[in-house]
């Protein structure tokens, strides 16, 4: 197979392309590096062909989607940080982006999965979350309106393209996906958290901490993606993610306890970090059963497991500058349970 991945270079994104090249693919990586690092990406590989430009560009998403089989449209601009810093510019990515990647598979029937998000849903009370959910997508001046809206939007495309032109479209809401290559710069929380408590730093916990998210290797999200394409579940739209629910200021605890950091938890308002952005859903938990029923399984790895590997990541070192890739920590092994799960 000849596989298109827009956004390769990111954190998501490289640990598919690495899943497709293990398994023979030949693989095509289209990424402007405005967040995507090269450092993710194999230096050099038989297989793999990185191409530096945007999936705002016409001519160059319609040539190399004219050269694949399947298209992983992850390109996307993502992150509270990057998000509020230039609103617009996500709104653009998001949507301007979706819309040239299908029109140009559209127009060839090249099967596509858009990667969408959890954030469709919006600010809702009731969980657990279900595909087939109303989106509660907000208020359109903050930013996480605009963000959650643009998803939504590209979804609508996708099976809009699908009912028009038959194309063959899958869309993975992806929620809290965490790793060892994820950076901290654009907001995410358990990479922050990571650093600072290597660096024995207060961790910053917004508001009381007593909100909820559940947490999934990005390996297994990847897993779990690959396992719909391969059992041809294009059509639908499926939560990928984790069912183990805890709470922030849980997981603040645990990245110290972990780290053995000396490190305190502070508490400090959302919005006076991230001004306009937009508060989140006290819970945020998926309901998987669709993606159960569809690939038999879903992500299993506990959250201990994960920190472990964040913590070891050169990345969460204090010595580390961006990009760089020294100071590997081993965390220190708990002595009693962490999770509270559902």
């Amino acid at each position: 197979m000849r596989v298109l991945v827009t956004g390769g270079a990111g954190f998501i994104g490289s640990s598919l392309v690495e899943s497709l090249l293990a398994d023979g693919e030949d693989v095509v990586v289209l990424d402007d590096f405005s967040s995507g690092r090269r450092a993710n990406l194999p230096a050099t590989h038989g297989r793999l062909r990185v191409v530096v430009g945007s999936v705002l560009d016409d001519a160059t998403v319609e040539r190399l989607v004219g050269e694949v089989d399947h298209v992983y449209h992850l390109a996307a601009a993502v992150g509270v940080s990057l998000v509020g810093r230039a609103p617009r510019h996500g709104l653009e990515a998001n949507t301007l982006g979706t819309l040239r990647v299908l029109a140009a598979a559209a127009a060839r029937g090249v099967p596509t999965v858009v990667a969408s998000s959890s954030e469709v849903y919006g600010a809702r009370d009731a969980v657990p979350y279900r595909e087939a959910d109303a989106m509660c997508l907000g208020v359109p001046s903050e930013v996480r309106s605009g963000y959650s809206c643009a998803k939504a939007w590209g979804e609508c495309l996708a099976f809009a393209h699908a009912a028009e032109s038959g194309l063959p479209v899958l869309v993975v809401r992806l929620f809290n996906t965490v790793g060892p290559r994820q950076r901290a710069r654009y907001g995410m929380v358990l990479p922050r958290f990571a650093r600072q408590a290597l660096a024995g730093e207060p961790l910053t916990v917004y508001s009381d901490g007593r909100q909820t998210r559940c947490f999934a290797h990005v390996e297994d999200v990847v897993s779990a993606i690959r396992a719909l394409v391969a059992r041809d579940r294009f059509g639908a739209v499926f939560n990928v993610g984790s069912e183990a629910e805890v709470t922030i200021g849980e997981l603040a605890n645990c990245v110290v306890r972990r780290a053995g950091s000396p490190s305190r938890i502070e508490h400090a308002a959302f919005e006076s970090h991230h001004p306009g952005f937009g508060g989140g859903p006290r819970r945020r938990v998926p309901d998987l059963s669709a993606l159960r029923q569809a690939i038999g399984a879903v992500p299993q790895r506990s959250l201990d497991s994960i920190i472990d590997e964040v913590l070891r990541s050169p990345r969460s070192s204090p010595l580390a500058q961006p990009g760089d890739s020294r100071g590997t920590t081993r965390p220190r092994a708990p002595s009693r349970p962490l999770l509270r799960t559902r």
